[in-house]
């Protein structure tokens, strides 16, 4: 039997009480479960610890289902969504909505049932507020959002869908780079209390794929910065930006023609799902979905050989989960 955390005991707790309970207090005991805050970082020594720790999987891969069963089995796999989701907390779910060209069929944005899963699961590890957002480039956020159905799903599961504010991109120094010492980053990424990636798996014409690390650009402004070398740039952000959980839809993927796709010839339904805290294990992992190695991903080698996370595969407690009946 899984043992119940401190913070979901104080949970059930606070829910039991509240009637008696006065805000002051109410707030207190939400400071004292989320201070400091017990999700895991990025870094590679951080991650494996942590892991090791509780005896649970580096990396899940859940197959075989419907989306919404998918990330269930996967992140409940390396620890539940309580593992990265303070009680009370702030999160923001960053997914990949680049257009508003297609619906998700055409696998060029994330699932929105695999978007709309998290978004709940989220409340259900006592999350105060979850947000949903990404900086498309092809037509108005409004229409992408809509049309990728991503919209109403997250508003089902009592999410929020919004519109990135110019006005929010602050210039953010990145220390000890590789070549990305400064670039406008929007700040509500580094004040909300836990960061989800929900990246789709696809083709990308410069950088081969995108995944986990690529699906960051979506939080920057001047993106073209990055396209002058992937590996030394993703990997400068993503240690910065550093988000607390990676969950790739690999429901569909697109195997060319990305990242906007267009061609349902070009989109091969997987019906798969990875999770791990870990985004450079998480897009190696990915990568094998395309028939390729990680070392085949500037971003991921030098993530890797930067101590971003890890790429050896053979090495990791990866669990497989096959959901079929």
């Amino acid at each position: 039997m899984q043992k119940m955390s401190r913070r979901k005991a104080l949970q059930y707790l606070l829910a039991g009480t509240a009637v008696a309970a006065t805000a002051p207090f109410l707030e207190s005991c939400r400071r004292a479960v989320t201070e400091p805050p017990t999700f895991p970082t990025t870094s590679a020594n951080n991650i494996e610890a942590t892991a090791t720790a509780a005896d649970l999987p580096y990396l899940a891969v859940a197959r075989n289902a419907e989306p919404d069963a998918l990330v269930r089995a996967a992140v409940d796999a390396i620890g539940g969504m309580s593992r990265f989701v303070p009680y009370g907390g702030w999160v923001i779910v960053k997914p990949n909505i680049c257009t508003s060209y297609y619906p998700y069929e055409y696998a060029a944005t994330t699932n929105p049932w695999v978007v709309g899963t998290l978004v709940k699961m989220c409340f259900e590890a006592g999350a105060g507020k979850v947000q949903v957002m990404d900086y498309p480039f092809g037509g108005s956020p409004e229409e992408a959002y809509q049309t990728s159905g991503i919209a109403e799903q997250v508003e089902a599961n009592g999410g929020e869908m919004v519109v990135m504010s110019s006005f929010k991109f602050k210039d953010t120094k990145i220390e000890n780079a590789l070549g990305l010492h400064n670039i406008p980053i929007y700040e509500d990424v580094f004040q909300a209390d836990a960061l989800i990636n929900v990246p789709i798996a696809k083709h990308h014409g410069m950088s081969w794929l995108t995944l986990g690390m690529k699906n960051l650009m979506g939080l920057i402004e001047n993106r073209e910065r990055i396209h002058r070398d992937f590996g030394k740039l993703l990997t400068d952000l993503a240690g910065k930006i550093k988000p607390q959980l990676t969950v790739i839809d690999a429901v569909r993927i697109l195997t060319n023609n990305g990242p906007t796709g267009g061609n349902l010839a070009d989109v091969t339904k997987l019906d798969t799902v990875i999770a791990s805290p870990d985004i450079v294990a998480s897009d190696s992992y990915a990568a094998t979905l395309f028939g390729l190695q990680p070392s085949d991903l500037d971003y991921v080698r030098v993530g890797a050989e930067n101590g971003l996370g890890r790429s050896d595969l053979e090495n990791l407690n990866i669990k497989e989960i096959d959901l079929v009946a």
